[in-house]
């Protein structure tokens, strides 16, 4: 489905893949018969209105990054800022847990929803009203996305990196524990969990800035970026 050009593009058959959604801004060029148009976020709605659930609502969608919906016969060519990417061949029962600025594009065939980063598995267990306000928790915590984007089914999807991939194989008796901040997605049967070792130093603005992490045990790989910068 989509192949990679040099380590920052990737190419796809639009037609093959049955329709591509990327994040705003990340076509590069196109030939063929393609039609763009704006791609709506699944996994907020339905909780709109007022009260905490309208105000997790709001904090899920403003947590996506703006995407659009490739459709026709074709080939495009994406890339964003210049950044690596690699290609996650989705595997049925698998799942792809990805913050939304890590997520450069994919088949539009994969079902997709939002998850809390705060506490998600295989099974979406972190959603919710209960997942949004612990997410809204971690994210202030962390300066990361409150929220994740949680990809499944048939088809592949494209992350994005600052300075390369490393991929962490999860599956031992011992979590593999990640700085958030490093953090680009999760594959397989992963579940992840922030933990806080919080202390006055660190509330403060003196602590080492390693209070809290994000933990993560099951079998599959945790994708980690070679940095700390934020996309």
């Amino acid at each position: 489905m989509f192949e990679k050009v040099n380590g920052k593009v990737v190419k796809v058959d639009v037609g093959m893949a049955g329709g591509v959604v990327a994040r705003s801004g990340a076509m590069l060029f196109y030939s063929g018969d393609i039609s763009f148009a704006p791609h709506q976020i699944p996994g907020a709605q339905g909780m709109g209105g007022g009260g905490l659930m309208g105000m997790a609502g709001r904090m899920m969608a403003g947590e996506h990054e703006r995407t659009m919906l490739a459709q026709g016969n074709g080939q495009v060519h994406y890339g964003f800022a210049g950044l690596e990417v690699h290609v996650v061949q989705m595997q049925p029962g698998a799942s792809l847990r990805v913050e939304a600025s890590r997520l450069l594009a994919n088949t539009a065939g994969l079902q997709s929803s939002i998850v809390s980063v705060a506490s998600s598995g295989g099974g979406g267990g972190g959603g919710g009203l209960m997942g949004a306000l612990r997410g809204a928790a971690s994210g202030a915590l962390t300066g990361q996305g409150m929220f994740t984007t949680q990809l499944s089914g048939h088809g592949a999807a494209v992350l994005l990196a600052h300075g390369g991939f490393l991929e962490l194989q999860v599956g031992g008796p011992n979590p593999v524990v990640v700085d958030p901040q490093a953090f680009v997605a999760a594959y397989g049967n992963v579940q992840t969990e922030l933990k806080t070792a919080l202390s006055w130093r660190d509330a403060v603005g003196r602590g080492s800035g390693e209070a809290m992490q994000l933990h993560c045990v099951g079998q599959g790989v945790v994708y980690v970026q070679a940095s700390e910068e934020k996309l």
